[in-house]
């Protein structure tokens, strides 16, 4: 392990922190940027791993709504319909990836020609989605029906496919469903819980005996940068989607996107 290493997970920790949460694809950045700084990690698990970092900020800045959540769940129908609605919205996404782990982690990880074409073709989704004119039946996240939560759910699945980003796919899911973008994007903040845990959990058994001490503390770098930068994301995001939207995360999709693909060209 260098000290090259050690720089390389300080930064892919930081960007995956800092964009975990925004429509942008915190893998499609991480995986591109390490393909060009010549980052490798044990069976891509780094970049899974990160992400219980950004996770822990979640549970963090709402430490005390969840805790609110769970003290109510045996007697609110509130606090149970969200819970079970957060569960429904996760399932599809956890059993097409269980599904298709194998060719997710080889291949398409692998195809950085890929991602920028997903980060491009989302922006220019998202762009169109955020100047639609909207009526929301839906504005507060804890009061999403739960057929509502599950075909948002559906949409995560999408995400799958690195470059189209967990939070843009849930977030213009949400919106072409009728919701607002806040509540959106605060919805997709909690659907990130039992997503990225699962994810965590499910590459980490997959992977368990391939991981060395080495991987273990380039791991542990990535996921305390991940975890400080995402901190700042979540306690500013929902107030500067309320003012601007959606379309500078869009325009920043599609610049990094072909960016990319010239990286690509001229450096292969």
């Amino acid at each position: 392990m260098t000290s090259d290493t050690i720089a390389g997970a300080l930064i892919l920790g930081l960007v995956e922190g800092l964009t975990e949460f925004i429509p942008v694809s915190s893998t499609g950045h991480i995986l591109l940027l390490g393909h060009f700084i010549g980052f490798n990690s044990t069976g891509k698990t780094f970049e899974v791993l990160i992400q219980l970092g950004a996770i822990l900020a979640i549970l963090t800045v709402y430490f005390s709504r969840l805790l609110n959540i769970a003290r109510n769940l045996p007697s609110d129908p509130v606090a149970q319909r969200f819970t079970i609605g957060v569960v429904m919205a996760f399932l599809p996404a956890a059993f097409v990836g269980v599904l298709a782990h194998s060719f997710i982690k080889t291949v398409l990880f692998e195809s950085p020609a890929l991602i920028c074409s997903t980060l491009v073709i989302g922006g220019v989704i998202l762009l169109l989605i955020d100047r639609m004119s909207f009526s929301p039946r839906y504005t507060e996240a804890m009061d999403y029906p739960v057929w509502l939560c599950l075909a948002i759910g559906c949409f995560q699945t999408l995400a799958l496919i690195p470059g189209v980003s967990r939070s843009g796919a849930t977030i213009a899911g949400s919106l072409l469903l009728g919701t607002d973008k806040r509540s959106a994007a605060e919805f997709s903040f909690f659907l990130a819980i039992p997503t990225m845990s699962g994810a965590f959990a499910y590459d980490l058994y997959k992977n368990r005996s391939a991981l060395t001490f080495d991987d273990a503390t380039v791991i542990a770098v990535g996921f305390v940068a991940a975890f400080v930068a995402a901190v700042f994301v979540v306690r500013g995001l929902l107030s500067f989607v309320s003012r601007h939207g959606f379309a500078p995360f869009a325009w920043w999709r599609i610049a990094i996107g072909l960016v990319g693909f010239a990286l690509l060209h001229f450096l292969g």
